[in-house]
């Protein structure tokens, strides 16, 4: 009998779906961030979400020709933003939440549709103390779906 290998580390800014579920408080349907592909804190992230057809979403919107919501395609950029800002040194982490403040210049280009891969590219634009200006991107196979920039602020979670 062989001792069995011990499992490989993950690489660098690399977080599965469990590691999402430990940064932020959303759950199904909400959650909208399956998996991190970069992450350079505080600057950038890279995320991603599997789009399909089983999404509740797509029950109402629109029938006959289901495409996925701009707004929520701006809340998959701002988890994102969400797990940058929360995994970022002397964030808090687990004892803090991320805030929308603001959304502008959010510019939809193409429709998302089911079976699509949304990449979610995010960068910190500016930060000062506990709020932070984002820009975001969201794009399928190298093509730009949506734009915007936001503007978050990370505060205590209310207690139990």
């Amino acid at each position: 009998m062989t001792d069995a290998a011990p499992p490989a580390a993950e690489p660098p800014g690399l977080l599965d779906a469990r590691a999402v579920l430990a940064s932020l408080p959303h759950r199904y349907p909400m959650l909208l961030v399956d998996r991190v592909l970069t992450l350079d804190p505080p600057r950038r992230i890279t995320a991603l979400k599997a789009v399909t057809i089983n999404e509740p979403f797509f029950q109402g919107h629109f029938p006959g020709r289901p495409i996925m919501p701009g707004v929520l395609i701006v809340e998959a950029l701002a988890q994102a933003a969400g797990v940058l800002a929360l995994r970022s040194p002397g964030a808090g982490g687990g004892d803090k939440l991320v805030y929308f403040m603001a959304i502008e210049n959010a510019k939809f280009r193409r429709p998302v549709e089911p079976g699509c891969l949304l990449r979610l590219e995010v960068e910190l634009v500016q930060g000062r103390g506990r709020i932070a200006k984002f820009s975001g991107r969201a794009l399928v196979d190298d093509q730009l779906m949506a734009e915007a920039q936001f503007t978050a602020t990370v505060a205590d979670r209310p207690a139990d």
